[in-house]
């Protein structure tokens, strides 16, 4: 099967079933727009479905890997119940969609990962980051609540006590700190993300694919077994959506400056 539909993602066919996906709006540091997010949403069901796919490598066009959900998508989305409704249908998508991909995914973390980006980044089956990539969930910045992928995966990727300092306080870790919490797989030089992505897709791609794919199955119950918290979270995200805050956490980012979030007001 082919990927010609997809606009906002492109892709390259490697040696023995490994294929490249690559975010590839570099101009807006391949942040999120609805294109791009309904591409990332359903690609991984094409991944699935591909007999020529073994393995899937997502990164980034450029210096980031994605700047997360595009600005102008959530001045969009806020207050507007049937594009709130319409993402919650999209999110769960994106995650489950990866969730239950039989193949890897390995991610390949070559910048700035936030928000929806995120989402790929960390849910891949192995991620491999720049030391200096910046890796984060800003959702409370923006004044909704961490949705995404941050509930089912950070708390059994980090901790608890990391997850929750995290994506209460909104702060960005680096490559190398991500390492070190086991938030990721390995980090590397940026000049090494997407050849050691590549070579680890390698190893996979040409491993027993029956093994593989069953050993994924396997421990993504985990995750399966906190979709509960997940889809929590999800709809906690899109209710605030619909609330004051974000609105002045957009225009706090638009204009570059602390936001004034009416619920923290006297």
């Amino acid at each position: 099967m082919g990927f010609d539909d997809y606009t906002q993602l492109r892709f390259s066919r490697r040696a023995n079933g490994v294929l490249l996906i690559t975010l590839d709006r570099p101009e807006k540091y391949n942040a999120a727009d609805e294109q791009m997010h309904s591409e990332l949403a359903r690609v991984w069901v094409d991944v699935a479905a591909d007999p020529e796919t073994r393995v899937a490598v997502v990164t980034g066009a450029g210096k980031a890997f994605s700047a997360g959900g595009d600005l102008a998508m959530v001045e969009r989305m806020a207050g507007d119940y049937d594009r709130v409704s319409h993402m919650l249908r999209e999110m769960s998508d994106l995650v489950y969609n990866i969730i239950n991909c039989d193949k890897p995914i390995v991610s390949a973390i070559n910048g700035v990962a936030v928000g929806a980006g995120t989402v790929a980044a960390l849910l891949a089956d192995v991620a491999i980051a720049a030391e200096d990539a910046r890796i984060g969930d800003g959702h409370v910045k923006l004044g909704v609540a961490a949705g995404d992928h941050a509930a089912i995966i950070w708390p059994l990727l980090a901790g608890m006590a990391k997850a929750r300092y995290y994506l209460l306080t909104g702060e960005m870790i680096t490559g190398a700190e991500a390492e070190r919490l086991g938030m990721v797989a390995k980090a590397v030089p940026r000049d090494q993300v997407l050849d050691e992505a590549l070579r680890v897709a390698d190893v996979l791609a040409t491993g027993s694919q029956p093994a593989i794919r069953l050993t994924k199955k396997a421990l993504n119950n985990w995750l399966r077994a906190a979709g509960p918290t997940f889809d929590q979270s999800a709809a906690y995200e899109m209710l605030t959506f619909l609330g004051p805050d974000v609105v002045e956490g957009a225009a706090a980012l638009r204009e570059k400056r602390p936001p004034r979030f009416p619920s923290a007001q006297p």
